[in-house]
């Protein structure tokens, strides 16, 4: 019987970390070749380590899937703009100079307005389906009325 490898404690391996997000392994590293996760540390003999933000990086991401029905290519963009959003915080020092906080704002407003439009794009496209489909039972409402057997 071989011994597993230790895990450094607050990281999980990838089969821990598939199994706390209800997805699969091949998933989570198919994440990480399409850039939608970095890639994670690893230990020796390469095993995949994920730390708590990964978990809390691949529940945004299983967020925008299910409930908001993003493709994978808008959950990138999504992701990259709050990883962008996240790097001017990280950078944000109080005693820059004012032009550089304005830079800062204009560019974290951006990511912002992108992710906003990309949110409204898809509410559009889905309040036009929505209409379409109102309309089809109102449709059959109106037949149903006329129907001579109908209650």
């Amino acid at each position: 019987m071989t011994a597993e490898p230790q895990t450094p404690s607050n990281f999980l391996q990838i089969g821990e970390a598939a199994e706390r997000s209800g997805l699969t392994q091949r998933t989570l590293r198919y994440y990480e070749e399409k850039g939608l996760l970095h890639p994670p540390s690893r230990m020796e003999g390469g095993f995949r380590l994920y730390s708590d933000e990964d978990i809390e990086r691949v529940e945004r991401i299983k967020e925008l899937r299910d409930l908001l029905g993003f493709s994978l290519a808008d959950i990138k963009e999504m992701l990259e703009a709050e990883d962008v959003r996240l790097q001017i915080r990280a950078e944000w020092r109080k005693d820059a100079d004012a032009a550089e906080k304005v830079q800062k704002l204009q560019k974290a407003r951006e990511v912002t307005a992108a992710q906003l439009a990309l949110i409204d794009s898809k509410m559009g496209k889905m309040a036009e389906m929505r209409q379409t489909i109102v309309e089809r039972l109102e449709k059959y409402d109106a037949w149903l009325k006329q129907s001579p057997g109908a209650r």
